[in-house]
């Protein structure tokens, strides 16, 4: 048996012709950059994520930078000023607050579920101190109601990474409204992905999405009236059709990864490594399932003998890339193993059971 970690084509092709009708549906229309399709997708997002506003940008990483750039405009901040960021992560999440001339203070993450460890971004916290940046790394939120009391206590805000938590659920709210602001990536793999790049930012806060609505279209207010410094971020009509589609099913899909992701927890047994905390299945929806081992490599080819295919997510974190070799020296133990012990295992919402026993069996007879 062959089991690709991410089968595409097979989930694009799920969706069948509705799919087909909304980009034809766009097309015929005619308008392509913030049109019909463009306005019913913002508006079916926020709805969806509970928040009042939704602008569609470009990629996951215009989205957190645009972020971070609209409330340094808005509040002034120098740029010492400081976010404190899980070193567990994709490099965006530290490109972005590059991007905005902000500082990144890198803390470590949670032995258990590789997120942001709050007890240590507390320790980081400084007088320059701006933003805390939780990322909900694999699908899984971050212990959000601690990460809130702090930035309330130190008068933080808090900038979401939900690139790869589309839908999950955290005490009856959805990823995206959990605090000041929220970025997702609609990159094709991504829960809820498009047929190319794309994001978004969700808030509450008026202000904010007035400024970033203006800095993600040139700087523009109205046409050839351009209020601030502006860049080109704009999430185009086709992938919104696209999207708006997609949207209609994510809470069923993802219930399929949920489930999937249980079985890995439940049924793998093999000594030499260590499944996702149970306790985390809920309100997980596992775009990455996370398998840890010491000896990666070997468990990595020997699946890869049986037909399976695995990917990594990441083996070098940030602080170890040369691009940020000034932190090279931070001593961040956890998203180290993370990064030298993780490995993601094959699931999406079109694995057959048979599929999901075989990769079960298969690692537990290594």
């Amino acid at each position: 048996m062959n089991v690709k970690f991410l089968d595409i084509k097979k989930i694009n092709a799920s969706y069948g012709k509705p799919l087909q009708d909304a980009i034809m549906s766009t097309i015929d229309n005619g308008w392509f950059v913030h049109g019909k399709s463009y306005n019913d997708f913002i508006s079916e997002f926020s709805d969806f994520n509970g928040v009042r506003h939704c602008i569609g940008v470009g990629n996951g990483l215009d989205a957190l930078s645009l972020v971070l750039m609209a409330w340094k405009s808005l509040y002034s901040w120098d740029d010492n000023s400081e976010v404190i960021v899980p070193a567990n992560t994709f490099i965006a999440t530290i490109l972005a607050i590059s991007r905005a001339g902000l500082k990144p203070v890198f803390c470590d993450v949670r032995d258990d579920n590789g997120l942001m460890d709050v007890d240590d971004a507390e320790s980081k916290i400084a007088s320059s101190t701006k933003v805390l940046l939780p990322v909900h790394l694999y699908g899984n939120i971050c212990d959000m109601n601690r990460i809130n009391d702090l930035a309330f206590k130190n008068g933080l805000k808090v900038l979401e990474d939900a690139c790869q938590s589309h839908g999950a659920l955290y005490k009856g709210k959805r990823a995206g409204s959990l605090g000041h602001a929220a970025a997702f990536s609609f990159y094709p793999g991504k829960n809820l992905g498009a047929l190319g790049d794309g994001g978004a930012v969700t808030t509450d806060d008026d202000n904010l999405y007035m400024l970033i609505e203006k800095m993600s279209n040139y700087g523009q207010s109205s046409k050839y009236v351009h209020e601030v410094k502006g860049v080109n971020s704009r999430l185009d009509d086709v992938q919104a059709a696209v999207l708006s589609v997609k949207l209609k099913t994510l809470d069923e899909y993802n219930d399929r990864r949920k489930a999937i992701g249980k079985m890995y927890s439940e049924r793998i047994k093999n000594p030499n490594v260590r499944v996702y905390p149970q306790y985390d299945c809920d309100s997980n929806v596992f775009h990455i399932y996370p398998l840890r081992c010491k000896n990666r490599d070997m468990v990595q080819a020997r699946l890869a003998m049986k037909g399976i295919q695995t990917l990594i997510h990441y083996p070098c974190p940030p602080h170890k890339q040369k691009a940020y070799k000034e932190f090279s020296d931070a001593v961040l133990p956890n998203s180290e193993k993370w990064a030298n012990e993780e490995l993601s295992l094959p699931i999406s919402p079109v694995m057959t059971d048979e599929e999901v026993g075989y990769v079960i069996d298969s690692i537990n007879d290594l």
